[in-house]
């Protein structure tokens, strides 16, 4: 009897090591994940956008914060941080706590900034942890049809032979309509002289009336007066054709190879964030992206939807910030 039982207890204790190891490897192997994961978000995550209520960054993240929070059953608030192009709002974001409850919306200033500004108070690369690229939206080419330009080489054509005579309206310095003229002239060795204007709404008019020759400007802007015949479009400045206007060529196939320039908007969270809330937001964000009401709403705005992979956007965003601090640099670009 005495030898069954230490041979009963033996077992026992060996089915309870068993367990214990069981239960310890569940905890080790999926805790952590439940932890980090399986429970977020448990309160509001701050959805910051470094942009004032109902500009073109503000729609989208509006649309972003919404679909987020359907998907993950918690709010996500939308929180207005405008100002310094985007600095304050990228500063409190890098110095946010990193646990998935601070999230901010950059656009392209987030990639022109480090050309631009001697000083940030963080490091874009290395402060900051990419989710992904949500969209980008090619700009247009459009010249005044008086202009006889039909193509992007009849206008290096010509303004290769009046050099400072053409003339191209920006609608706010260092923003989006600058950046592709002074890439365009740096590119095509050209010179063209700018002038610039307070707003879209005020250079499209004297870009109508004859007043400035042409503009690298967004699509909502001037596709119905491009359509109209106001406005003649020459070429997108996207890499590759836009779904939106695909009967226009791009700027890179028609007469610049290797030009592209578009307005985008992609998802970042402080650098430290578990890699599992990572991964959980940029499945989620990939799925909201490929939604149709989702991709018909961005398409309005004149944008592309992307969702890619966090190392994608890396890619995407290092290769940005060199091209505009060359561009910045070159062209003598100051911020306002």
């Amino acid at each position: 009897m005495k030898v069954g039982w230490v041979a009963l207890s033996g077992e026992n204790t060996m089915l309870q090591t068993f367990h214990v190891a069981a239960i310890a490897l569940y905890f080790v192997t999926f805790g952590a994940g439940a932890q980090s994961r399986g429970d977020y978000p448990r309160r509001p995550v701050r959805f910051i956008v470094a942009q004032t209520a109902g500009g073109n960054a503000d729609f989208v993240g509006r649309i972003i914060a919404e679909s987020l929070g359907k998907r993950l059953g918690q709010q996500f608030v939308v929180d207005n941080r405008p100002g310094a192009s985007g600095i304050i709002a990228t500063e409190i974001t890098a110095k946010a706590p990193p646990d998935g409850y601070t999230l901010l919306l950059v656009t392209t200033s987030f990639g022109v900034n480090p050309g631009l500004y001697k000083k940030l108070p963080y490091d874009p690369l290395h402060d900051l942890a990419p989710i992904t690229h949500i969209a980008y939206a090619p700009q247009i080419l459009v010249v005044n049809p008086s202009l006889r330009v039909q193509s992007v080489k009849d206008l290096i054509a010509v303004a290769r032979a009046k050099p400072g005579e053409l003339n191209y309206g920006v609608s706010s310095i260092a923003g989006a309509t600058q950046l592709a003229a002074e890439l365009f002239n740096l590119m095509a060795q050209v010179k063209m002289a700018q002038i610039p204007y307070k707003g879209a709404p005020a250079m499209l008019v004297d870009l109508m009336g004859g007043r400035i020759d042409l503009s690298f400007a967004t699509m909502p802007s001037v596709m119905a007066h491009v359509r109209s015949g106001k406005l003649r479009g020459i070429a997108v400045t996207s890499a590759k054709r836009s779904a939106l206007v695909p009967e226009l060529p791009t700027i890179a196939e028609s007469g610049l190879p290797g030009y592209e320039m578009v307005a985008w908007q992609g998802l970042l969270a402080p650098k430290a964030t578990p890699v599992p809330l990572i991964q959980l937001l940029n499945r989620e964000m990939v799925a909201i992206v490929n939604q149709p009401d989702v991709r018909k709403q961005l398409s309005a705005e004149g944008g592309e939807p992307i969702g890619n992979t966090p190392d994608e956007f890396a890619r995407w965003m290092k290769i940005e910030i060199a091209k505009w601090t060359k561009v910045v640099r070159e062209a003598n670009i100051r911020a306002e």
